[in-house]
């Protein structure tokens, strides 16, 4: 069982860059896939990027390049760095974690609004 925190949501302008953070609690000794989650009202809430426990990654295609996603086992944190933002990247972003054996993501946040402004 893992708690998740997110923070650094903020609005800003177009162009600009935000790192969000995830602060992660709980039991933690175990392998697990890290990953960023976003949503827009009526819309599904899809995957933007993900980590494993020995770092590798994935990006959704929409961010690939801009984004990057890291963590710090030893802070216990995930992080989210946002980088020539755009209007379209506007949501409200998730941490979420899972157990490698595990085939979708059990544990979210409550998550943290990004408003990209135009």
């Amino acid at each position: 069982q893992l708690r998740l925190m997110e923070s650094g949501g903020a609005s800003v302008e177009a162009g600009g860059s935000l790192k969000l953070s995830c602060a992660v609690s709980g039991d933690t000794n175990d392998r697990y896939y890290m990953a960023w989650y976003r949503q827009v009202p009526g819309q599904k809430r899809e995957e933007v990027a993900e980590i494993d426990w020995d770092g590798r990654t994935s990006y959704d295609d929409s961010v690939r390049g801009r984004f990057t996603i890291s963590q710090d086992n030893a802070k216990k944190s995930l992080y989210l760095q946002m980088s020539s933002l755009k209007p379209e990247d506007t949501a409200t972003y998730y941490c979420a974690a899972r157990r490698a054996v595990h085939s979708a993501y059990p544990w979210w946040g409550r998550g943290t609004q990004v408003t990209v402004s135009s």
